[in-house]
């Protein structure tokens, strides 16, 4: 009975619809990753393990009341800020980028953390200043997120750069950063374009300007736009069925599993394949909007609206990268794509919006 009766305390912390919806696309990575990967039996029961965990994750994190998670947010900021400077200073290269540190036994990529803990922090600083927030509190906040978003492009990581800038960038859009202020902000950035292109690695500026033309480059930097738009095209409305795509299981498309795996999915279930999964991503941000709108303290609404959000940059960042509509960057598709970091990130994200939502009852403004 004891058993029973902690199962169901640890159930009424879950948002069932959300985690639902969570399910399905967790259903369709399953199938499409068995595929993706050349019918790799080793491969799928990884996946599956790191979905385990993931789920795991979201579980313990939903039952965790958000005052924890509010007094977590320094200590988690300042350990991978730290991390992070490890990374600058002793990290290893691999491919010509610092981005990991070893750590005795294990070896970590600090960056990753800094998705939840930059929200997280600038959350803290918001809800601690909630009573008398002025515009030099949003230029506190935006320096905090600078100092994370500076030191991940530096390794150089600017996809990952980005995606952190982009989270930190909702918490401040959900604290009423004033439109005056937001149109400034997108007008100075725009202006630096020039500036910031002289910035960018060579690699960097290769991607960008393959986007523009593919063809210039058929066989290198254009080689992936190419052949996942072909795989996408191929695809036509029904698709060419489960198990059935070409460009990933003759080798034409790159990392199929990875970064490229919606180019797999549009190849072999088309555009109806394509729209029923744009309509789930969407399903599960419109939920998490939900969720965020009915948050009970500025914390609570601030972490479920960026994390809701962020969820939506990845997979519209993916997606337009796999499609060419945007320069490829390196980001997986969330909860569909290989691997066990970034499905782990997600479901921590979704944890924290659970948690808003179960404890609202609890907690006064």
């Amino acid at each position: 009975m004891r058993i029973k009766r902690w199962l169901l305390k640890v159930a009424s912390h879950l948002d069932f619809p959300l985690l639902l919806l969570l399910f399905v696309l967790m259903i369709l990575s399953l199938f499409l990753q068995y595929s993706a990967s050349g019918e790799d039996k080793a491969h799928l029961l990884m996946h599956g393990l790191n979905m385990l965990v993931a789920l795991a994750v979201l579980i313990i994190v939903a039952n965790i009341p958000p005052p924890y998670l509010l007094a977590l947010a320094v200590p988690l900021y300042t350990t991978g800020v730290i991390l992070l400077v490890g990374v600058a200073l002793f990290g290893d290269v691999v491919n010509g980028s610092r981005r990991w540190l070893h750590l005795g036994v294990t070896r970590i990529q600090p960056s990753e953390i800094l998705k939840i803990a930059a929200p997280l922090m600038l959350a803290w600083y918001f809800h601690y200043h909630e009573a008398t927030l002025r515009l030099k509190d949003y230029g506190i906040a935006a320096l905090l997120l600078a100092i994370p978003v500076a030191l991940v492009a530096r390794q150089p990581d600017l996809g990952t750069a980005l995606l952190i800038a982009a989270s930190g960038f909702y918490v401040l859009f959900f604290a009423g950063l004033p439109w005056r202020v937001l149109l400034s902000m997108i007008a100075a950035g725009a202006a630096s374009l020039p500036i910031l292109w002289h910035f960018l690695h060579d690699y960097q500026k290769r991607r960008i300007l393959t986007l523009l033309n593919p063809e210039q480059d058929p066989l290198g930097a254009g080689y992936h736009i190419i052949q996942s738009s072909i795989a996408i095209g191929s695809g036509g409305s029904f698709g060419k069925g489960w198990l059935h795509g070409t460009q990933a299981h003759l080798d034409f498309l790159p990392e199929h599993s990875t970064d490229f795996v919606f180019a797999v999915f549009g190849e072999e279930f088309g555009l109806l394949g394509n729209v029923f999964l744009l309509l789930l991503y969407l399903a599960i941000i419109t939920r998490g909007l939900m969720i965020t709108v009915n948050a009970s303290t500025l914390f609570a609404r601030l972490m479920a609206g960026s994390v809701t959000l962020a969820f939506f940059t990845y997979a519209f960042v993916n997606m337009g990268m796999v499609s060419g509509l945007l320069p490829v960057v390196g980001i997986p598709l969330p909860m569909m794509s290989y691997g066990g970091t970034a499905m782990v990130i997600v479901m921590l994200g979704f944890g924290i919006v659970m948690s808003v939502k179960s404890h609202r009852k609890l907690i006064k403004s």
